[in-house]
């Protein structure tokens, strides 16, 4: 995803992919003008987080696109139960047009603690990501498509040219979608931040990429990260702890025996967050979690985390809290992924 900023025309050889997570629980302007800030900072990539409970992300991807000249924007991840796939591709290929060819596609399975709340987390599954995708590819090269599968399509497209190429990241970390990430998309949205995850996670992929036809190019790895970061280690380790609820509500059996994590713990805090008891929730998360599902402290701390991570990725997404100043916090993470 790195652009070639040298004129050479093979990008920036062994520089890794900086991406962002920008999350509209804030109001739209301050989620777009971090994102114009991470542009300035070097970022490759602005992903907008896509939950019921927040503000439109595609809202915030339009007004991105008007003022950003060079990030790549997209949703991370969107989800085909929520909004029909048809019509995320849609979106996307509008995100595209505004932005003269900058966008990205992550999708994946959603966050299952606030499917939950909408009746619709026993839909999430492998099937219907690839589905959607698949079909997205094909509308977006200006087919019109009919599909009868994990959705319904009949004679469906857009009615307008689609600039530039839309790469597909499959946001998830479970092993086969994982495998399948690798054999079909561009690339792998990966929620995890401790390099054993991420070792796990590029296993899998490879497995994947096995099976991969040499005409889809090259794949990208990508370390959707919990990034806390700030110059107080112990406010930011403290900011870390809503993400860190949510990811470890989520995380399989495997992933929190890896960590030495109780699993009924982590169903508690998954019951308390669909249940809007957001506060105890974040209450249960343990220090161990928090290093298990985050990067978070200094800016030291975190650049040594990412460089064991880069060990096995090809980029960091820096997710959200990003630290207890964001602001501060987008200029902190950039600096800390180039202490290498």
């Amino acid at each position: 995803m790195r652009e070639d900023t040298d004129g050479d025309g093979d990008g920036d050889a062994g520089a890794p992919t900086l991406g962002v997570e920008l999350t509209p629980e804030h109001p739209v302007p301050e989620v777009v003008r971090r994102g114009v800030l991470a542009e300035e900072a070097g970022y490759d990539a602005a992903f907008v987080s896509c939950h019921y409970n927040n503000r439109d992300p595609f809202a915030v991807l339009a007004r991105l696109a008007g003022e950003t000249e060079s990030i790549r924007l997209g949703p991370g991840v969107a989800n085909p139960y929520e909004m029909h796939p048809v019509t995320l591709a849609t979106k996307t290929a509008t995100v595209a047009e505004l932005s003269e060819g900058r966008a990205a596609f992550g999708i994946g399975p959603g966050d299952k603690s606030t499917l939950r709340n909408l009746g619709i987390d026993d839909e999430r599954g492998l099937r219907s990501v690839l589905e959607a995708f698949k079909i997205a590819q094909r509308i977006w090269d200006g087919e019109r498509v009919s599909h009868d599968g994990a959705f319904e399509a009949n004679d469906a497209g857009v009615n307008f040219e689609v600039p530039g190429e839309i790469p597909v990241y499959v946001g998830g970390e479970g092993p086969h979608m994982c495998r399948m990430a690798g054999k079909h998309a561009d690339g792998l949205l990966f929620n995890g931040s401790h390099p054993d995850d991420v070792a796990w996670a590029r296993d899998r992929v490879e497995e994947g990429i096995e099976d991969r036809p040499d005409s889809r190019g090259e794949f990208e790895l990508l370390a959707y990260a919990s990034v806390s970061v700030g110059t107080d280690r112990e406010a930011a380790r403290e900011a870390a702890r809503p993400p860190v609820a949510f990811i470890t509500a989520g995380a399989a059996p495997p992933v929190l025996d890896r960590h030495g994590i109780d699993d009924s713990l982590a169903g508690d805090i998954g019951e308390k967050i669909s249940a809007g008891e957001f506060s105890e929730a974040f209450g249960l998360v343990t220090p161990a979690m928090i290093d298990a599902f985050a990067m978070a402290g200094t800016e030291e701390a975190v650049a040594d985390r990412m460089e064991a991570v880069f060990e096995h990725v090809d980029g960091v997404v820096v997710g959200s809290p990003l630290g207890p100043d964001p602001d501060e916090a987008i200029r902190l993470a950039a600096s800390a992924s180039r202490r290498r």
